[in-house]
């Protein structure tokens, strides 16, 4: 049944003025013990629901912080959310989501409509960010920390991982174990700071090592299984056979797996797969995928606090967080 009662209602029931239920309500100026417990205890009694919005024009403040992200539905993108949900709670903000669908004209109606809805800030997930949507966000003066592939791109608030590092590391983590013909996937095209930060960590570990880069063996996809699978398929259509497929994400590295299964060879006894993020997918499959582990949570805990921060006023120490990543070790990957 819908709840009809009313601020009116209670101020009449506790004996007291409209202002003063407010006044408890908001804690926006002090009243004494016995009146705030007189209108607490009739609030409920009667299930009184006080307006968000009247509330936010009286004390300025929504509570509420946007998040945009481009799937739902993504793995990575989960992860992030829960870190972002669970921080926001802790202090006492509320999440509007909105889903773009990797749409950029969806991207620009959330930011929108999360504005309209009073938002104090927002956290902005985006596989490649549009310049005009940040300018837009800034001109609008709401405080937005951003999460995506392209941000680095940007002067603008951002967590991620060292991306250059973490594809060095695993790189060298599949040398170490035996493997010198390693192909290399990457989920983000085009001319973006992220691409080239993966490439010269690939290309890094291989010249340390002696191993001369082989664009051959070079592939920009996406970050689906589709793109994996495909990409994976092409080097092998081609004759090439490597020791090992280092793919840029999680899902993709699965449909690389599946690509080498197809093609007649077994993973990881004839060709080694790695991944990258460690979502859920990467310890569901069979044979357990060995990836770069990417503190997703914490990454989502971390661009809520930054914003949060915003929000109050509160000094930023770091304007581009980089969080710890390690290599995750499975069954994907064996020593040759």
């Amino acid at each position: 049944m819908k709840n009809t009662v009313t601020i009116k209602d209670v101020a009449k029931k506790a004996g007291v003025s409209i202002s003063t239920v407010s006044r408890v309500i908001n804690n926006s100026k002090p009243v004494t013990d016995e009146i705030k417990k007189k209108v607490l205890d009739v609030i409920e009694e009667t299930g009184y629901v006080p307006n968000p919005l009247a509330r936010s024009l009286v004390t300025k403040k929504s509570q509420l912080i946007g998040v945009v992200v481009p799937e739902v539905s993504d793995s990575f993108v989960n992860e992030i959310l829960n870190g972002i949900e669970e921080i926001a709670r802790m202090y006492n903000y509320d999440i509007l989501l909105s889903n773009t669908y990797s749409d950029k004209n969806e991207e620009m109606r959330s930011i929108n409509l999360l504005r309209a809805k009073q938002i104090e800030g927002m956290v902005m997930i985006s596989w490649d960010l549009a310049k005009e949507h940040i300018d837009y966000i800034e001109n609008c003066g709401i405080p937005t920390t951003y999460i995506s592939k392209t941000a680095r791109d940007y002067d603008v608030p951002t967590v991620s991982v060292n991306n250059e590092k973490a594809t060095y590391d695993m790189t060298n983590h599949l040398i170490s174990q035996g493997h010198k013909k390693i192909a290399f996937v990457m989920t983000s095209a085009g001319d973006t700071r992220l691409e080239k930060e993966r490439l010269d960590g690939y290309k890094s570990a291989l010249a340390e090592n002696g191993i001369e880069f082989n664009e051959e063996l070079v592939r920009y996809g996406g970050v689906d299984y589709n793109s994996g699978y495909e990409s994976t398929k092409d080097i092998l259509e081609k004759g090439i056979v490597p020791d090992a497929v280092f793919v840029t994400g999680d899902e993709a590295a699965v449909g690389a797996m599946n690509a080498v299964f197809d093609k007649g060879f077994s993973v990881p006894n004839d060709i080694s797969v790695a991944g990258f993020n460690d979502v859920k997918i990467a310890r569901m499959y069979r044979p357990k995928l060995t990836t770069v582990h990417q503190p997703l949570y914490d990454m989502g805990a971390v661009a809520i606090r930054m914003v949060i921060k915003m929000i109050n006023g509160e000094e930023i120490e770091e304007k581009k967080v980089e969080l710890p990543h390690r290599i995750e070790e499975r069954e994907s990957v064996i020593k040759k």
